[in-house]
Order: C-alpha cells, then sequence, then structure tokens
C-alpha cells in the first residue's frame, strides 16, 4: 500500500524527509548535581550532600544527517549524525555562567588511569602546584562543553588538556551508522537499531524494540508499556524495563557490562553501566537519573537524591503501523568513579569508592501539531478509511447473509406446507 512504500527510507519518501532532518524540535534538559559539603568529604570521608539545580536547556538534533550513503545490494543506508547544541535562556532556570561545585573530573580520573603509585606521586606535585582538589568550581558552560584544566596544563608531555562532561560535542559526529532501509521486505527487516526514531512497521505489542544509544556505547531495549492517544494518533508506549540495567544474576544479557569485580561487588551491584571501556579509560558509569532501579548501595554515599518513575524513567511513544517513534524521552545520569589513592593528597582520606553523580539529563522530542495533522491524513485516516470500509463490506455481507436466511426459511416453510 501506499502508505507502507512512505515507510522506506529512500529519495522523496516521508519516512526519508523526517529521517534526514528531523521535523521534530529536539531538547536536551540538564539538571546539575551541586555538592554541598566538599571540604567534609574530602577530609572526613563523609556522605556527599548533593543538591539538584536546572533544568538548563539546549536544542540538540538540528542538524540534517550527512554522508547517506544506499547499499542497493544489502538494502542498508550508512550515516553520520552531526551534534549541535543551541542554549535556550527561556527554557532554562539560569544561563551558562551558572556556577556548581562539582568533581573535579581530571583529579578523580589519576588513579583509575594510572594505578602505579609512582606516577601517581608525579602527579600529585602537578595536582598541588596547580592548587587542584577533590572538587571544584565550574561554570555549567565549562562543565558540560569544556575548559582547560590547570592541572593537566602542567603535565609536561603532549596530553589533551580540555576536559568536560560531553567534551568535543559541537562540530562532531556520531556514527558511521549502519541501517536496514526497509525496501527489500519491510514486514521482516529490522530497519532501525540505531537511535530509535524508527523501527520496522506493524509493531505488535509483544515485540521487544533493541536499538543502540551512543550515549551508553551499547544496544539497549524497551518493552511495550501501555497504549496511547497522541495529538489524535493512537501510540504505543515503549519502556525500558528495569531489567535493561539489572545486575547479570538477575540478567544474563547484562554479563558484557560487568567488566570489573571490585567496584560491582563481583557483578552484584545493578542499576550502573560501566563505560570507561569507550570513554578512553576514564571511569564514567552511566545510571538512569536518582540512581532509579539502582542498588540500594550506590545512593548510600549521596544524600539528596529522590528517583520517580515518572521523571527518570525513559520511554518511546510509537506508531505501531509505520513504526515511527512520534514521541520520546530518554533520561540518563553521567556519574564518575572516584577510588582512593595514598599517594594523591586530594583523594588520600577516602575510605571508600564512590560513585558521584555529575548531573542528569532528559532529552526529549514530540512530533509537531503539523507534522502530526499530515500524519492522521497520510497514515491514521487512510488506516481508519480502511477500517471503515472492512466494517461497511462486512455490514453488508452479513446484511445479505440475513436475507439469504429469511429468504431460505420462507422457501423451507413454503415446501413443507
Amino acid at each position: 500500500s501506499s502508505s507502507l512504500k512512505e515507510a522506506v527510507l529512500e529519495e522523496g519518501t516521508i519516512a526519508f524527509k523526517n529521517w534526514v532532518k528531523t521535523g521534530t524540535e529536539v531538547y536536551r534538559q540538564f539538571w546539575i548535581f551541586d555538592v554541598q559539603n566538599p571540604e567534609e568529604v574530602a577530609i572526613n570521608s563523609s556522605v556527599i550532600k548533593v543538591k539538584q539545580r536546572g533544568p538548563y536547556t539546549y536544542r540538540v538534533r538540528y542538524l540534517a544527517k550527512e554522508n547517506i550513503t544506499q547499499d542497493p545490494e544489502t538494502h542498508t543506508v550508512s550515516f553520520l549524525q552531526p551534534n549541535g547544541a543551541i542554549f535556550e535562556p527561556s527554557l532554562s532556570v539560569g544561563t551558562e555562567n551558572d556556577t556548581f561545585t562539582v568533581l573535579n573530573l581530571a583529579v578523580a580520573a589519576v588513579p583509575h588511569l594510572y594505578s602505579n603509585t609512582f606516577i601517581q606521586g608525579v602527579l600529585n606535585t602537578l595536582i598541588k602546584k596547580s592548587k587542584s582538589s577533590m572538587f571544584q568550581k565550574r561554570t555549567l558552560k565549562e562543565l558540560l562543553w569544556g575548559y582547560p584544566d590547570p592541572f593537566l596544563n602542567l603535565v609536561p608531555y603532549p596530553i589533551p588538556t580540555t576536559v568536560g562532561v560531553f567534551y568535543p560535542y559541537n562540530n562532531t559526529s556520531d556514527g558511521v551508522y549502519k541501517v536496514f532501509n526497509g525496501k527489500d521486505d519491510i514486514i521482516s527487516k529490522p530497519r532501525g537499531c540505531v537511535d530509535a526514531a524508527s523501527f520496522p512497521p506493524f509493531i505488535e505489542k509483544t515485540r521487544v524494540l533493541q536499538f543502540f544509544s551512543s550515549d551508553i556505547c551499547r544496544s539497549i531495549y524497551a518493552v511495550f508499556g501501555a497504549e496511547i492517544n497522541l495529538k489524535g494518533i493512537p501510540v504505543y508506549r515503549f519502556i525500558l524495563p528495569s531489567t535493561a540495567f539489572a545486575s547479570p544474576r538477575e540478567n544474563p544479557d547484562n554479563h558484557c557490562f560487568c567488566t570489573e569485580k571490585v567496584v560491582s561487588k563481583n557483578c552484584t551491584v545493578f542499576g550502573v553501566l560501566d563505560i570507561s571501556k569507550c570513554k578512553e579509560g576514564k571511569p564514567v558509569y552511566i545510571s538512569l537519573p536518582h540512581f532509579l532501579h539502582g542498588s540500594p548501595e550506590l545512593s548510600e554515599l549521596i544524600e539528596g537524591l529522590s528517583p520517580n518513575e515518572e521523571e527518570h524513567s525513559t520511554y518511546l511513544d510509537v506508531e505501531p503501523i509505520t513504526g515511527f517513534t512520534l514521541r520520546f524521552a530518554k533520561r540518563l545520569q553521567v556519574n564518575l568513579l572516584v577510588k582512593p589513592a595514598k599517594k594523591i593528597e586530594a583523594l588520600k582520606n577516602l575510605k571508600q569508592n564512590y560513585i558521584v553523580p555529575i548531573l542528569w539529563l532528559n532529552e526529549t522530542g514530540t512530533i509537531g501539531d503539523e507534522k502530526a495533522e499530515m500524519f492522521r491524513n497520510q497514515v491514521t485516516g487512510k488506516i481508519n478509511l480502511l477500517g471503515l470500509v472492512e466494517i461497511i463490506l462486512l455490514s453488508v455481507g452479513v446484511g445479505m447473509f440475513i436475507v439469504f436466511m429469511i429468504s431460505y426459511c420462507a422457501c423451507r416453510s413454503k415446501r413443507v406446507n
């Protein structure tokens, strides 16, 4: 049918137009965990008291996909997704110059990157010389997008000296990604195990939706949660289940993501993913905001967290006939592991490992009113029309059957008489 042809990723289709450059405005909101007792933690290894501040909102994913290449033999299309972020003051609680007390990213990473105590001793002199400590004051702009680190600037051999949670971001790209375009066999080939923007058509409630998330460097999945009406379009809400972040004991599929035994307490800690392997060895851990669905021990050393399903869970609202995602909310938290280190004065008083929350984000997008109307006309309307035709044909069929039965009975009774 023409509706299905429009769901193929090739020049000229609705799917292709919306896929190349999303017609949906996508926003990424940040909440920063402002540390209230930095000295107390560094000296006494106390519980870290945090207070979240936000939202600070940026518009993202507004750039069109690049280097789009169709491969007719494999029915795939490959592409790059350029990154960009524009600050939206009207949707934020403050400016990009607001300051926060946060973990010193460079200092915290040293014991993880350099386990050799001699090297730690050398780096310790540079940390002291630069007057760096366990915590630092940084503006929002610096923390997110990068700042020259005073301690790294003193390291005598060439290393990257700019540090930031999302550095580098602007003028970079995600990819190369490759997806099925759905042309060969639109029903059986998974078109999008990529950015969750679209899935194969005719989605059943029993289906598990697999997609790749570059933020967590892995594929993840969502399961059916509820039927919802979005701007007059019936959609299925798929949610990230708690099992996606479960320990390998609970969910054996996660055994690949337990890469070390100490911090994970022999792979029993759940609710955090160690993604250091794809962050050049930096001790970055990803979780749901406020350690939602996480082990109780994660929040024992952090005061000021209050996880709740409503604000902190991730979901996708997918139109089941076409497989297009019409609304989504991706929520995750960036944490850094801090280990005690005898040779580094800034960290020598720590008595245990901390997984310290830095910030959490909520990336959302909803189909615009114009696009929703077009979608209703092109897809939902046609499907409803098909349904109406089906009902009319069924009614006519039932009517004819009743007439036939009445005639048949009348004939029988005449014969009997």
